[in-house]
Order: structure tokens, then C-alpha cells, then sequence
């Protein structure tokens, strides 16, 4: 194999529940679940804006463990943006020529 060395594009996913979850996916929508059939068990469902608010938590629970392009997960990504908001960045121009700004002074 002249050793090279080719490693899957999926490695990281043998390192998750069922592909997908962290254990800590699984806590918050298995909580949402749990929560809402809770509501659903002790609140009347005959009146449509009380049957919403039942469904609500599995609702948000499942949005935010919902898989995203780019990134692990909805909560994954509130994370990132409040991150990129709240934390003090300093990014380097490189621009695109061959020598840095600095270097050539």
C-alpha cells in the first residue's frame, strides 16, 4: 500500500450514539419527550392552544438535535453563533499575495 493511509470521511460518526446523538442530544430529547407527555397525560387536550403548548417541549427537543450540514446539530450552531458573538476575535489578514504586508516593510 506504499503506506498512505486513507482515512473514511464518516470516522467520527462510529463515535456517536446510533451515528448521530452525544449522550447529551439524547438527555435533552428524551427530556422534551418526556416533559411533554407529562403535559399530555395531565392537561385537557380539547382546547388547541393547550394542546400546542403540550407538544411544545419534544418540539423544540427534536429541532435542536436535528441534524445540520456543516455542523453537528441545530444546538451545535446556537452555540457557534453565540460563541462568534460574545467572545473577542481578532482575525489576521493574509490577503492573497505571497508575502505578508509586515515581511515586506
Amino acid at each position: 500500500m506504499n503506506q498512505n493511509y486513507l482515512i473514511p470521511a464518516n470516522t467520527k460518526r462510529g463515535q456517536l450514539i446510533l451515528g448521530f446523538f452525544t449522550p447529551i442530544d439524547l438527555i435533552i430529547f428524551g427530556g422534551g419527550l418526556g416533559i411533554t407527555l407529562l403535559l399530555v397525560m395531565i392537561l385537557p387536550m380539547d382546547i388547541t392552544w393547550v394542546a400546542i403548548l403540550a407538544i411544545t417541549p419534544g418540539i423544540v427537543g427534536a429541532l435542536l438535535v436535528a441534524p445540520v450540514a456543516y455542523y453537528h446539530n441545530i444546538r451545535q450552531l446556537i452555540i457557534e453563533i453565540y460563541q462568534y458573538f460574545t467572545r473577542r476575535n481578532r482575525y489576521v489578514w493574509k490577503g492573497w499575495c505571497f508575502i505578508d504586508e509586515s515581511e515586506s516593510k
